[in-house]
């Protein structure tokens, strides 16, 4: 092909020069030794339009731009590289292979494709490792000729394919600002301008760190669950390094003893375990407190499982010493019966009725009779009352009990 046509005069409203266009060829087509620079999808595809409207490459037309519309569409945005895909355009442009091939031709002429790999008949999926067959694929990379900068006025910074472009800005105002100059210098200071952006639809607005939404607004506003902390770990004191290096410590050894907290860090479980070493337990005797705590199953999470546990023991303990105090506070403890008869008849109070104890039914018997390892207070009832042991635990269970007492009893003189 021999040398083309002179530039048109003007391009949308862009005025070129007379100077023929020389097409590129040769080793000029590939990356390593084009004298195009490199470029993105976007800037690249404006400069094919231009390109093709200048009419630099006689042959070039409107088959060209949908050819280049195809690779922009699929092109890297950080490298402008695209693979060839030839079968896969055919299909979607519906124009036979001999075309497409021409126009990537053109293209590569123009200076606006270069190639940064051949295809062959490589295995690439052996390269990767991978099985079966797939051939090395062409990979075209985005470029912009001279011609083009040349024509828009820009500054090249470098040469070939890692050249860039410098646009002077000095003189041009400044676009999209809609604030006016201050004068620095003046009595009047201003702040910076801030970022502005579109307020998400929906969302609460705040100002100066606080919520002036309506009462009805916050209510239907979604609410993000926050973990509370207990009164009792909020109340308490701030423990030393050295307290927290033995809590882990003793976690050390009470870990190994109870299977159903292996699973968990020592900080977690020392943490946990601190109600237990506050009253004063070493690592067997929190090992025996935690034995009984799972049977037949182990927590997903022992540490909370602990924590949960231990919380509500201790809300129960609380709950009873309350009930105790005022048990306590209602009774007149240091006032026998005669006492109470006669300050009762001084105020007019009426006696108090003697509730009648509920009748022993078969279901008591049964629950008495079930298990034969209360020996002992068996033993003891029958001292206090035979007839009532009798009637209440059975004639086996109480002799099993006055045979047991009797052989603990002669242990005993025994060993003494």
């Amino acid at each position: 092909m021999g040398v083309s046509s002179p530039i048109s005069p003007t391009v949308d409203g862009i005025e070129c020069h007379e100077t023929a266009f020389q097409p590129v060829r040769g080793a000029a087509q590939e990356v390593a030794h084009t004298a195009s620079r490199r470029t993105g999808p976007r800037r690249w595809l404006r400069s094919v339009e231009w390109l093709v409207a200048a009419g630099l490459h006689p042959k070039a037309n409107a088959t060209t731009l949908r050819i280049a519309e195809d690779l922009a569409g699929r092109m890297d945005y950080d490298t402008g590289h695209a693979r060839y895909c030839l079968d896969e355009m055919v299909a979607r442009l519906g124009v036979n292979r001999a075309t497409i091939k021409r126009h990537i031709a053109f293209l590569r002429e123009l200076g606006a494709l270069a190639w940064v790999q051949h295809g062959t008949r490589a295995n690439i999926r052996r390269a990767l490792g991978m099985k079966g067959y797939a051939g090395t694929a062409t990979v075209y990379a985005a470029v912009i000729p001279a011609v083009y900068d040349h024509a828009m006025g820009h500054r090249i910074v470098g040469s070939g394919y890692t050249a860039r472009i410098v646009i002077d800005q000095r003189g041009q105002a400044p676009a999209l600002v809609d604030n006016l100059p201050v004068d620095n210098e003046g009595s009047t200071r201003c702040a910076p301008p801030s970022l502005t952006c579109d307020e998400e639809e929906g969302k609460l607005k705040v100002e100066g760190g606080r919520n002036y939404t309506p009462r009805t607004a916050r209510r239907n506003s979604p609410t993000i669950p926050q973990q509370k902390t207990s009164s009792s770990e909020g109340t308490a004191a701030r423990r030393s390094p050295l307290q927290v290096a033995r809590d882990i410590r003793i976690a050390r050894q009470v870990r190994p003893l109870v299977n159903w907290t292996q699973r968990e860090g020592l900080r977690r479980l020392a943490y946990a375990l601190r109600p237990l070493i506050d009253r004063g337990l070493d690592a067997m005797q929190i090992a025996d407190e935690l034995a009984g705590m799972c049977l037949g199953w182990r927590p997903k999470q022992p540490a909370n499982f602990l924590r949960a546990t231990l919380a509500k023991d201790a809300a129960h303990l609380e709950a009873q010493a309350a009930a105790e105090e005022l048990l306590a506070a209602q009774t007149w403890t240091t006032a026998d019966e005669d006492d109470v008869d006669s300050l009762a008849r001084l105020f007019g109070i009426p006696a108090a009725e003697e509730t009648p104890e509920p009748e022993r039914t078969d279901h008591d018997r049964y629950l008495a009779r079930r298990d034969w390892s209360i020996w002992p207070d068996v033993a003891a009832h029958y001292a206090d009352d035979a007839d009532d042991a009798i009637d209440l635990y059975g004639v086996q269970l109480v002799t099993y009990a006055i045979r047991m007492d009797a052989a603990a009893k002669d242990r005993e003189a025994r060993y003494v």
